[in-house]
């Protein structure tokens, strides 16, 4: 247990992860009430609507955030967060103003979602990296775990807490205490002793454009098939607040109340999940394929719950899963990274990942509108097993997996894994040598 926690013991990190904890509990109350309203106040039932919202909140992040990386690279982590953290908080303040006031339609909720999206281009980049600034290297990926628990915490909090508060005071009042909320992570900002930071070195003057986090990227084939998996999962399968939306009011005639507690069900998973990848001291790309798969198959069997009650159960496997996956896999490439491409490199990944929502919530909007909404957690499933069948494939391949038969052995057909540490040029050696080299370097500008 004390492992699992080991980050929170130094108190610059600390200060940031409780700060990130309260600012994540009025996010998760926000983004639950506006989908909320979208679906049942300004539209009616329209599930196609709430997937524009979420299009427009994480489409920025595809088009803006591998530039934003550059920015992330260049210029210090944490005076970059508290402008963006103070601009998310004027625009919840916003959207409360015009919803208590009784003028808030659809065009300006999607405009407040597009804007909120191009400060989040900037502001989540910065956010993954600066976790390394708190913490030494060793313990990064306990940090990034421990950060996907806060924020899962959150998730278990907010959306429970924003159903009460949207049935007893309306929509607004969330938005407001949203606003409220940023102050805790402005606080911890300031309360950091700097001298205590691990500054990450910044790319030598005349470098570090984009296009060479790119040509990072396309050399390093697992991070490629890494990212491809994050993709498809990112895209089509992580798409909650349409699935439990559309489930808990058309399929299964719920109320906001019922809405925002599907939501901090789904929570008790992905802490779970979290809280597991914490204790890992190493990321490794098999836990992710098989994450995968599971999220897959828990996808289904939502789908075909019978009940609020049981559908609600199968979302805390659900949770695990997804969080297991995007934990490890956010994990992989930050500590696999050297620390003057980290920025663009994050980027690049938190484009994929939350991006492509751009592309992905509108159809899986659209499925559930069109065919309901246990056809669009299909849609997910299917996401889930194409990505483990990518990544066990890609596995296979490199480190020359082969079917065995021992027809004297207690369990005769199995799978093997050729020793390739011995033979040279093997592609298995290969790949562990690179990952090997690349985390040396990226360990070697820890702490300075």
């Amino acid at each position: 247990m004390r492992a699992t926690f080991r980050s929170l013991g130094r108190r610059n990190y600390r200060l940031w992860f409780f700060g990130g904890l309260i600012s994540n509990i009025g996010a998760w109350m926000q983004r639950t009430a506006q989908d909320w309203i979208v679906l049942t106040e300004l539209t009616h039932q329209d599930a196609f609507a709430v997937g524009v919202t979420m299009a427009l909140q994480f489409g920025p992040l595809l088009v803006l955030g591998p530039f934003a990386g550059v920015l992330v690279d260049r210029f210090d982590g944490r005076r970059l967060m508290a402008i963006t953290q103070g601009a998310q908080a004027l625009l919840a303040l916003g959207l409360g103003v015009l919803t208590l006031s009784g003028s808030a339609q659809l065009w300006m909720v999607y405009a407040f979602a597009l804007a909120l999206g191009v400060v989040t281009a900037v502001d989540n980049p910065v956010r993954q990296t600066f976790v390394a600034e708190l913490v030494p290297a060793k313990d990064l990926p306990n940090a990034v775990a421990l950060n996907a628990a806060s924020f899962n915490g959150a998730r278990l909090i907010g959306p429970a807490a924003a159903g009460i508060a949207v049935a007893a005071f309306g929509p607004g009042w969330v938005f407001l205490l949203n606003a409220a909320t940023f102050a805790a992570v402005l606080v911890a900002l300031a309360l950091l002793r700097t001298g205590e930071l691990r500054p990450l070195e910044r790319p030598a003057r005349g470098r570090g454009g984009m296009l060479e986090g790119l040509r990072y990227v396309r050399g390093r084939p697992d991070v490629l098939v890494l990212l491809t998996m994050v993709f498809l999962v990112g895209t089509f399968g992580l798409n909650f607040p349409i699935f439990t939306s559309t489930m808990a009011r058309i399929e299964f005639h719920q109320g906001a109340g019922e809405f925002g507690l599907l939501s901090s069900i789904l929570a008790i998973g992905s802490l779970t999940g979290a809280l597991g990848a914490a204790n890992r001291n190493r990321p490794r790309l098999r836990v992710i394929v098989v994450a995968a798969g599971g999220f897959g198959l828990a996808c289904t069997a939502a789908a075909l719950m019978p009940s609020y009650w049981t559908f609600a159960g199968t979302l805390v496997v659900v949770g695990a899963c997804s969080m297991v996956m995007t934990t490890s896999a956010n994990a992989y490439v930050q500590t696999t990274t050297p620390a003057p491409l980290r920025g663009r490199v994050m980027s690049l990944y938190m484009a994929i990942f939350a991006g492509t929502t751009l592309i992905g919530a509108p159809i899986v909007g659209w499925v559930a509108s069109a065919f309901g909404p246990r056809w669009s957690l299909g849609v997910a499933a299917a996401s889930g097993i194409l990505a483990m069948l990518v990544g066990a494939t890609w596995f296979a391949v490199r480190h020359s997996v082969r079917m065995s038969w021992h027809p004297r052995s207690r369990w005769p057909l199995g799978l093997t894994m050729a020793d390739a540490d011995g033979i040279p040029g093997a592609p298995a050696a290969r790949s562990r040598a690179e990952l090997q080299t690349t985390l040396a370097s990226a360990e070697s500008v820890g702490p300075r």
